[in-house]
């Protein structure tokens, strides 16, 4: 059989040189904004009457070679990376404590947690900062890590329950019929497979928590854009306020493009397995109990969904 798709017919000869001229018209729109885009920074500037330099002058960009500019430019990285790594532990976490009492039997404690986790979802998480800040006089980090705790934990326990809710029931029905309790079943058979499916998203999420930790720049937090806009903008004046943006914009550019790489290598990584699952295997035998009703949940799972609905 030939590739061509099932879908839609191939494009033929006429279609194919439509595609390629709108290509090209494309690209050169492309090129064209982005010279004229160079060419309006490259053109010297009038500013309250006065003649000020064009942005691409060098004399825009010489604080760049001091090495004190650069510390504190990777002061404000620490700073910004710090506050992302405690948040995301802290969001997993809590994530993983919310999808399990999301997805609990028991009513008293599924329905509380669905109301905190609208609460918390639809708070904004700014306002959330302002809140513990001025509330529990916590500083600036803390104020910015737990408001985004709070607020990724829930989106991230949300995932969490949508891939456990998505598994079949043959995998619960297996284990619960080898002996495991409902929260054995949960944590030992469903849970894990669910949180392989949903690592994708909850990178992803990560992503977003990373960039959120630039409004710590409301609440005082020396994060990489209050260190670059604010502290040394103010120190080295407006002249240099857009040599500023653009480095810290081509900055968060690299982290995230990298956080993002990684979420992408990490759904085909998990997508068929790999070696953690053998890793994962290696684990499980550490406890011989465990691993032998894990084996007796996998196998009755398989034979569940071979036999199909009754």
């Amino acid at each position: 059989m030939s590739n061509s798709s099932v879908l839609f017919d191939a494009p033929g000869p006429r279609a194919r040189r439509v595609s390629l001229i709108a290509s090209i018209i494309g690209g050169a729109l492309i090129l064209g904004a982005l010279a004229w885009v160079v060419w309006t920074l490259a053109q010297p500037r009038v500013s309250g009457g006065v003649p000020v330099p064009a942005i691409l002058d060098p004399v825009r960009w010489d604080i760049f070679l001091d090495p004190q500019v650069w510390g504190a430019i990777g002061r404000g990285v620490v700073a910004t990376l710090q506050a992302a790594a405690v948040a995301a532990v802290g969001a997993i976490l809590l994530g993983i404590v919310f999808s399990l009492m999301r997805s609990s039997t028991i009513a008293w404690v599924r329905i509380p947690t669905a109301w905190l986790i609208e609460f918390l979802r639809g708070m904004p998480v700014l306002l959330m900062m302002l809140f513990i800040l001025l509330l529990a006089s916590t500083g600036a980090f803390w104020a910015v890590v737990i408001a985004l705790v709070l607020y990724n934990g829930t989106l991230i326990g949300e995932a969490l329950r949508a891939g456990l809710v998505a598994l079949p029931r043959g995998q619960r029905e297996a284990a619960l019929s080898v002996g495991m309790r409902e929260f054995q079943s949960k944590m030992l058979v469903e849970f894990p497979q669910a949180f392989r499916q949903m690592l994708p998203i909850i990178v992803a999420q990560l992503v977003v928590l990373l960039k959120d930790t630039s409004l710590g720049y409301i609440v005082g937090y020396n994060e990489l854009i209050r260190t670059m806009m604010n502290n040394l903008g103010s120190f080295y004046g407006n002249r240099y306020l857009f040599s500023l943006f653009f480095v810290c914009l081509l900055i968060y550019l690299a982290i995230n493009l990298t956080l993002s790489w990684f979420a992408r290598w990490l759904a085909r990584r998990t997508a068929s397995g790999g070696k953690r699952s053998l890793r994962r295997a290696a684990d499980a035998t550490a406890n011989p109990t465990q691993a032998i009703l894990l084996a007796e949940a996998n196998a009755a799972a398989k034979a569940s969904e071979y036999r199909g609905p009754r």
